[in-house]
C-alpha cells in the first residue's frame, strides 16, 4: 500500500486539536515552523555551492554536526547568529521580514 500524504485538512484538524487552544503550544509550533524554514535555506545554499557539511563547517570554525543539526531544525544554539555565519561566507545577508500570517488559522498567539 503506497503512503498516503497528508492532506492540508488532516494538518488543520491535528493543528485545531492539539495547538489552536493553547498560546504556549502555538508559540512553540511558530518557532519549529520559522526553524524549518530556516534549516531549508541553509540546505538550499549549503548544496548551491557544493560544499559538504565538513566543507561549510570548516569555513564558519564549528563542527559538522552543528551544520548537520541546523539542517534538520535541530539546533539548540543561537540560530540567528549561525545563520549570520553561514550567510557571510556564502557572501549572502541575513534579512528579517515580519510579514501578515497566511492562514487565520495560525494567528491565534495571545499577547504575552
Amino acid at each position: 500500500m503506497d503512503k498516503k500524504e497528508m492532506s492540508s485538512d488532516a494538518f488543520e484538524l491535528i493543528y485545531r486539536r492539539y495547538i489552536k487552544d493553547d498560546p504556549a503550544r502555538v508559540a512553540s509550533f511558530q518557532e519549529e515552523l520559522t526553524k524549518a524554514e530556516v534549516a531549508r535555506e541553509i540546505y538550499d545554499l549549503r548544496n548551491a555551492a557544493a560544499l559538504s557539511h565538513e566543507q561549510l563547517a570548516a569555513l564558519i570554525d564549528t563542527a559538522p554536526s552543528v551544520i548537520e543539526d541546523i539542517e534538520e531544525a535541530d539546533y539548540d544554539g543561537d540560530l540567528l547568529a549561525m545563520a549570520s555565519r553561514i550567510a557571510a561566507v556564502l557572501h549572502r545577508k541575513v534579512e528579517i521580514r515580519f510579514v501578515p500570517m497566511e492562514n487565520d488559522e495560525f494567528a491565534t498567539v495571545a499577547p504575552a
